[in-house]
């Protein structure tokens, strides 16, 4: 988000949309800065601690390991100096007469917004791998798919300059959250369904079996 952010400002330069979209994606630029700062503060130390492996920004299954350990490194420093570069390298070519050009103008636009509508993804793909959308928040599915009919009114109805890079990352974006709902009523429902089916034993009591897991 902080890079799909950052994108969109620079793209404002070259295609001077919207000045509401543009001082939204300034003050995103703020709060994402804030979070980061904050998680990488409170983030747990790397090493084992109760039997667990904490490696900050990891992969949850530890399984998968990017490519010069890209924004899983263990300091603070090459996260900001990441950013710094990315901003710098915006800005040099923000000089030259490439950015006047409108096939970089709409890249930048592009893939920015491309960055923001594909975030929805990876939280599908691992709701739909473990068929459950265990410790997904209803009240962030609402808030989504609130912000996503807001957006679409506004994109539509606007009378302001509003690109069609906007509108299509948009759309696909709200596709993606409504995908979202229809995951969380589906495996919500097979869930109260199998926990409904199963039978108790005598004696056993409920949120054993979860405790005893928690434990192991």
């Amino acid at each position: 988000m902080l890079v799909a952010s950052i994108l969109k400002v620079f793209y404002w330069f070259g295609a001077y949309y919207s000045i509401t979209l543009f001082a939204q994606a300034s003050v995103m630029i703020v709060v994402q800065l804030l979070l980061l700062k904050v998680a990488l503060d409170n983030r747990p130390s790397p090493g084992v601690k109760n039997g667990v492996e904490h490696v900050p920004f990891s992969s949850v299954d530890g399984e998968y390991s990017r490519p010069y350990e890209f924004w899983q490194w263990r300091n603070a420093k090459p996260y900001w100096m990441c950013l710094a570069y990315f901003v710098a390298a915006l800005f040099c070519i923000h000089l030259t007469p490439v950015a006047r050009t409108e096939a970089y103008t709409n890249f930048l636009g592009y893939v920015g917004l491309a960055v923001e509508a594909t975030l929805p993804l990876p939280q599908i793909l691992a709701n739909q791998r473990s068929r459950s959308c265990a410790g997904f928040r209803l009240s962030v599915l609402a808030s989504w798919l609130i912000g996503d009919a807001m957006k679409m009114c506004y994109f539509f109805g606007s009378t302001e300059v509003i690109p069609w890079s906007f509108r299509t990352c948009g759309i696909f974006q709200c596709m993606c959250d409504c995908y979202l709902g229809i995951q969380f009523w589906m495996f919500s429902s097979s869930s109260f369904k199998t926990a409904a089916s199963s039978p108790r034993g005598s004696g056993e009591r409920w949120g054993a079996e979860e405790k005893d897991i928690r434990l192991s």
